[in-house]
């Protein structure tokens, strides 16, 4: 029998999954071309699940279920919480260039998005190695479909065969590393290959080559050179709906991955992984900041960047384990786990306003498109303004402090090769804000190619609004936010 607590502990999943089936029902019976019965069952849906997983952080307690395969705390919660709401932001952006599109004759975009997350709340609170991979593979899955959902247009068929067939060699890249891994220490459980591995009983180079492979999953998932190589192919391809959906909930699932499988079960490792991601994260600084500088189109712009912005989040998990001391981990893997959440934050405002600039047959997706965006609608230029200079880190934007706390956990570490890391990042950044600044100069300066002005229906006039300021919001007032963030890394690692 199934305990009260078990179902109490992955009630969020249980609702999903009961809605995503019954909003597929409903949904055939809606005729409208917005899909409006739908649309509204969704987001209610992804609401209830955000209040919830909320509540259940704010409570503070960590619970495990399933024999020890499931757990729920605080940073579980949280991440499950930005999550939901990060998709109920997407769809809200999304629909109207849906329909125009014609993706949404059936409802397949919402029930394939529900349990995409689903997928994603598997992989957050998986403390079981299969059961990870078994979430994994459920968003990927989903996503593979979203990326192809428009049938009759040649690119987003392209795209969905690229992220296919990198995603399925990445999924067999982690999967034959907890193989390894199993072989290694007879347990799949995270907190008995934590135990295992500590004992020192195994065999030092068996372990260090699973993790390898799963190092090289976790870099494909995050979108980490040189694993990176899914991601342009696959933004400037896919309809920007759908390029929305995997660039921002998603991302946040694999940071609380990598924290599952590297910190809760690979922290003796440390030395081992760190220097991999050390790598990792210069590569994907130089490559993302360097190669997004070429780029005439806004989505593969965009797409560069998510790989250098990335390589911060990384840089955080790599200074948590300083000679066998694990007094900066929690600032350390907080901090990174704001940037991704501050990242998430921006990257909806970004991919809003290119989304609310589509129209029927114009993607609007060259930096071109952009020009004297300012002349039509100064709310908008506005916003992806205050988007761009945060995804630089100009201050007092939200970004300038994600990058300012990963920076402090890197020199707080006093160690001479985090210390030119950190050197190295502000160097990066530098060179990034150039074409981060290129785009709000083509909305200022140049003269606009067309004359129509923007409009947007309600609900994305008001969400984008809320989205704009609480970058502006969280980068003068960022406290808040880093506190949850540190309560939450603190609990995690207190269990």
């Amino acid at each position: 029998m199934v305990d009260t607590l078990s179902l109490l502990v992955v009630s969020p999943e249980i609702l999903l999954l009961v809605m995503a089936c019954v909003i597929a029902l409903v949904d055939l019976g809606v005729t409208s071309r917005l899909r409006g019965l739908t649309y509204w069952l969704t987001l209610a849906t992804l609401a209830a699940v955000a209040v919830l997983t909320a509540d259940a952080a704010i409570a503070g307690g960590t619970f495990y279920a399933f024999g020890k395969m499931v757990v729920a705390d605080p940073m579980a919660n949280w991440l499950k919480c930005f999550s939901a709401i990060a998709l109920m932001v997407t769809l809200v952006y999304g629909r109207p260039y849906a329909a125009d599109r014609d993706m949404l004759r059936g409802g397949e975009m919402f029930t394939l998005a529900l349990f995409a997350l689903l997928g994603m709340f598997v992989m957050i609170s998986g403390s079981n190695f299969l059961l990870i991979y078994l979430g994994l593979e459920l968003m990927t899955l989903c996503s593979y479909a979203l990326v192809a959902l428009r049938r009759d247009h040649e690119v987003a068929t392209e795209a969905a065969m690229k992220y296919f067939v990198l995603g399925a060699m990445a999924s067999g890249f982690l999967l034959y590393g907890i193989s390894m891994l199993y072989g290694a220490t007879g347990s799949l459980d995270i907190n008995e290959v934590f135990r295992a591995i500590g004992s020192g009983h195994i065999n030092h180079q068996v372990l260090v080559f699973g993790l390898v492979f799963i190092v090289a999953g976790l870099a494909f998932k995050l979108g980490a050179a040189p694993f990176h190589m899914w991601i342009p192919d696959v933004y400037q391809g896919a309809p920007t709906a759908i390029t929305l959906m995997i660039g921002s909930a998603p991302e946040l699932a694999a940071f609380g991955i990598a924290i599952r499988l590297l910190v809760e079960g690979m922290i003796p490792l440390a030395p081992d992984w760190q220097q991999m991601l050390v790598l990792l994260a210069v590569a994907s600084l130089l490559v993302g900041n360097l190669a997004a500088i070429a780029q005439s189109n806004l989505k593969r712009m965009l797409a560069y960047s998510t790989i250098a912005q990335m390589g911060f989040v990384v840089l955080g998990l790599t200074a948590g384990v300083i000679g066998g001391d694990t007094h900066n981990a929690q600032y350390a893997y907080s901090a990174s786990m704001f940037y991704i959440v501050t990242y998430v934050l921006t990257t909806l405002g970004s991919f809003g306003i290119i989304l609310l600039l589509a129209r029927e047959g114009f993607e609007s997706d060259e930096i071109a498109d952009l020009a004297g965006l300012n002349q039509r609608s100064p709310l908008y230029a506005g916003i992806m303004a205050v988007c761009m200079f945060s995804l630089a880190g100009v201050p007092p934007l939200v970004g300038f402090y994600g990058k300012l706390v990963v920076l402090q956990a890197l020199v707080a570490s006093g160690q001479p090769l985090y210390i030119s890391l950190a050197v190295f990042a502000v160097v990066m950044s530098l060179v990034g804000a150039f074409y981060y600044l290129r785009v709000v100069k083509v909305m200022y300066f140049d003269s606009p190619i067309t004359a129509t002005t923007v409009s947007a229906p309600a609900d994305v006039r008001a969400v984008l609004s809320i989205n704009g300021a609480l970058v502006l919001v969280l980068g003068i007032l960022p406290g808040g936010l880093m506190a949850l963030c540190a309560d939450a890394i603190v609990k995690t690692l207190a269990t």
